[in-house]
Parts: structure tokens; sequence; C-alpha cells
């Protein structure tokens, strides 16, 4: 967005929050006498009205490469607000009351977005101090949290109802070969070919771990 005098300015009188407000007088560039304004302090811009409710500033501050210092009038509260810099300009002003002129220069020494960097470099190392010192200090550290998966269950049994399975198919047709031994039947020279694919169909079925509604012998055998 382009900055203009007019965004300026709606921005100055706009609903956003406001840092610190109130009259100050301010001493002229050419007249040194001091004129009372109406100041603004939002973030890093300091705006200043000739009177409270006008709708536009008559001039603006950008609070940056700046310092704030005291002026030799200790009588008038006064303060100053200083470029550093050859052809920079400084703003003197004064408060109308000790506390009110400390309060002025400790919120305007805190404005500027170089401050601001440094206060986060130092919270930042803060910060770091103390992780470093309670890794340093071996401080347990909280389990990691297992939740518990309800299909867990589900999945391990599986595997064990399937050995389930085999194991009682297994148990199944060793009985039934106890009880069905179609090579007996072979050896037997009067066994007919009837009697043999019923034997073998026996088998098979008490192989098979889903057995089949049919009982009869030969549907087994084909199925």
């Amino acid at each position: 967005m382009k900055i203009n005098e007019k965004n300026l300015a709606a921005f100055a009188t706009s609903s956003t929050p406001v840092d610190r407000e109130g009259f100050l007088l301010k001493r002229g560039e050419t007249n040194k006498g001091y004129q009372k304004r109406w100041f603004v302090l939002k973030g890093n811009l300091l705006f200043y009205f000739e009177k409270k409710t006008d709708k536009e500033p008559v001039g603006i501050v950008i609070l940056e490469g700046c310092t704030i210092e005291l002026t030799e009038d200790e009588e008038n509260f006064g303060f100053k607000i200083v470029f550093h810099g050859p052809g920079n300009r400084s703003y003197y002003l004064a408060a109308e009351s000790q506390e009110s002129m400390e309060g002025w220069m400790k919120v305007l020494s805190c404005a500027s977005y170089d401050f601001m960097k440094l206060m986060v470099a130092e919270l930042q190392k803060q910060l770091d101090d103390i992780d470093e010192c309670a890794s340093s200090n071996n401080y347990p550290s909280a389990p990691p949290r297992q939740r518990h998966n309800p299909f867990n269950k589900k999945e391990d049994a599986t595997p064990q109802g399937a050995a389930i399975t085999v194991s009682l198919a297994h148990q199944r047709s060793q009985n039934m070969r106890s009880s069905y031994r179609p090579e007996d039947l072979f050896r037997q020279r009067s066994s007919t070919f009837n009697e043999l694919h019923v034997a073998y169909g026996r088998m098979i079925l008490d192989l098979c771990p889903i057995r089949p509604t049919t009982n009869d012998p030969d549907l087994l055998v084909a199925i």
C-alpha cells in the first residue's frame, strides 16, 4: 500500500489502538515559542494536532533512529526527540508535570521498530537460557502418550484364530483318517469304486475348514 498524507490522516483518526495521547507543549522550528498541541502515539508514529477534535494532524514524527533526552529546561518538564546526524531536526516538547514527562519519555523510547527487535532478541535469549538450564539439570521428561487402538485386538486375534482353525482342522483330519482309511479299502480287492469315492470324499470334507451344507458324499466330492 502506498503511504501518503491522506492515508496517514485516516490512520491518525482511526479506531486503531492508541499507545498514548495527551496535550504537550511543542516548540516551533522557526518560532521558538511553545504552543499547545494534542499528541497521539500509534506504534512508531507520533501525530500532533492543533486541537483535540481536529480530523487531520498538522505533523507527524516517525520514531526511528532517534533518542529521547531531557532538555536543560527542567522547570518546564522539558524533553526532546533527537535525530542524530547532520541536518536532522530535533523536536522540543514539554509536559505539564514530572509524572507526565516521565510517562511520555518512556513510551516514546520504546516505540521504535529497532527497540522492538532488541526486545524480541532478548526474550529469545532468555528462553534459550531456560531451555539450556532445564536440559543441563536433566529434568525428567514426560513419557510419550500411547493411545489405545481398538483395532489392535482384532488384528492380533486374526493370526491366533487362524492358528486355532488350522489346528482343529489338523486334529479333525487325523481323527477322520483313523476312521476312514481309503488305503485300507483300496487294498481290499472286493472294494468297489463307489466305496473308494465315498471314503476319499469324506476325507477331503474333513480337511476343509468350512463345511458345505449337504451330506451327500457324491456332492461333497464334486464340490
